[in-house]
């Protein structure tokens, strides 16, 4: 690994956990974690039926998915990503859609990181070698025999000593059951529809020598999973990414991580805790823990064109000025625009949204200043009804237009959790089962559940 991705940013090591492969266990993550170690900090989970789970009967997917998000509760704060090799990375599916629906008590999924995955769908897999994968077991563990043919078949080259002992003293302790729930059930269930379309920072490596589960495979196999995948092909690599190209994959994950998951405001942990709590009920934290996720760096206008976006982009910045890494409240106005959605009004003498924002850039288009120091005029005279520009709008219109714009790109700032916790606004924290409100509703006062930043002390909520 070079030294700029070994080195640590400022910000504190994210947490990333990670699910592992059929045989497998936590271990297989170690060096990967090593690796990561100031940068990222990996946990692997061990799944019911392999490593120190080994004994668990439950090895269903229901089970196993209870299991992961058992083991998430007890994630201390701030944002955290989820990862899964192989038979793992259908577990993180189905985990993430919890996550992101709310339906876990779980909050700030930042993004995941898939080796090797099996897709959500059924994972394509030849019959033959799976009954002759299911045959190993009929007697009880697999045979170290077995267990070599397992490895020799999983790997572009052998593995070196450390890493081949781990990998088969995992699959020596595999529970037979759990090998045959997998190969029977679990690898062969849809569930695409319980993981539905998982829009969040997605980094797929996969090997080229890998013959199910590939690089050639994956994007027909995740696209329509992750939009917004990224995929990295490992040359020279088999299935079994962690143990054979753990630096390759570190590596990739250290550039996911910088470009595309440490991106805006992060959720202070203990409005993180409030979001997964019992007050919060299902629907509103999945509202919630979308959007929190990082804004996509890459995104492509669905309404305007880059040149309006970028325009409108530049209008957020004055309109809403943000400390430090910012919210792209332009490009989720952009999105707002394109599912349809608005503050259900609009000025009569204005055209719907999609026409009025496309009207009232290029409008602005042909006097906005190169100089960032002569913007702000240009927007005051603007919002004034002072505009000399010539185009679609004139003077008044344009006034009328950009006061739906400011209350648009204001809306979509303060709906982020992290615009809530600034201004302490906590009142989505009055629902769960059964539902709960405020008991006082007094100037300076805060109640016991709400975080120390609201109203007054700690204590007492007495006013200081």
């Amino acid at each position: 690994m070079s030294e700029d991705t070994a080195s640590a940013p400022d910000e504190a090591p994210l947490t990333l956990y990670m699910l592992h492969a059929l045989g497998a266990s936590a271990r297989s993550f170690d060096r990967v974690a090593a690796r990561l170690a100031g940068r990222v900090r990996v946990v692997g989970i061990d799944l019911p039926g392999f490593g120190s789970e080994a004994p668990s009967t439950e090895t269903d997917l229901a089970h196993t998915v209870a299991h992961v998000e058992k083991a998430l509760a007890a994630h201390e704060g701030g944002r955290w990503l989820l990862g899964g090799h192989s038979m793992g990375g259908k577990i993180t599916a189905l985990v993430a859609s919890r996550v992101l629906r709310g339906e876990a008590a779980l909050f700030g999924l930042a993004g995941v990181v898939l080796m090797a995955p099996s897709p959500p769908r059924p994972e394509p897999m030849d019959e033959e070698r799976r009954q002759r994968m299911l045959s190993w077991v009929a007697d009880g563990p697999l045979s170290d025999e077995d267990a070599e043919t397992f490895l020799a078949q999983n790997v572009a080259e052998p593995l070196d000593a450390e890493a081949h002992a781990v990998a088969l003293d995992d699959l020596r302790r595999t529970s037979p059951a759990a090998w045959r729930a997998w190969l029977e059930t679990g690898s062969t269930v849809d569930a695409s529809a319980e993981a539905g379309l998982l829009d969040l920072p997605a980094l797929v490596l996969a090997g080229e020598d890998d013959a199910d589960l590939g690089s050639a495979a994956q994007p027909g196999l995740l696209a329509s999973v992750y939009p917004r995948a990224r995929f990295v092909a490992l040359p020279d690599t088999g299935h079994l990414i962690p143990l054979e190209r753990d630096a390759e994959a570190a590596e990739a994950i250290a550039r996911f991580v910088d470009e595309e998951v440490r991106v805006g405001p992060v959720v202070a942990d203990d409005w993180a805790r409030l979001i997964a709590g019992d007050r919060v009920d299902d629907r509103v934290r999945g509202i919630l823990a979308r959007r929190a996720l990082p804004d996509d760096r890459g995104y492509a206008p669905a309404v305007l064109d880059l040149a309006q976006l970028t325009l409108l982009r530049e209008i957020a910045d004055l309109v809403v000025p943000q400390d430090g890494l910012a919210i792209d409240i332009a490009a989720r106005v952009d999105a707002q625009l394109a599912r349809g959605e608005g503050d259900g009004w609009r000025n009569a003498d204005l055209p719907p949204d999609p026409e009025a924002y496309r009207a009232g850039l290029d409008t602005l288009a042909a006097v906005w200043p190169t100089d960032p120091v002569d913007r702000e005029s240009i927007l005051r005279a603007a919002i004034d009804g002072e505009s000399t520009a010539e185009g679609p709008f004139d003077a008044a219109r344009l006034k009328v237009w950009l006061e739906d714009v400011r209350n648009d790109l204001v809306r979509q700032w303060l709906a982020h959790p992290a615009s809530m916790a600034r201004v302490g606004y906590d009142g989505f924290a009055t629902g769960g089962s059964p539902i709960r409100g405020y008991v006082e509703l007094r100037l300076g006062r805060r109640e016991d559940w709400e975080p120390s930043g609201v109203g007054g002390t700690i204590a007492t909520g007495d006013a200081a």
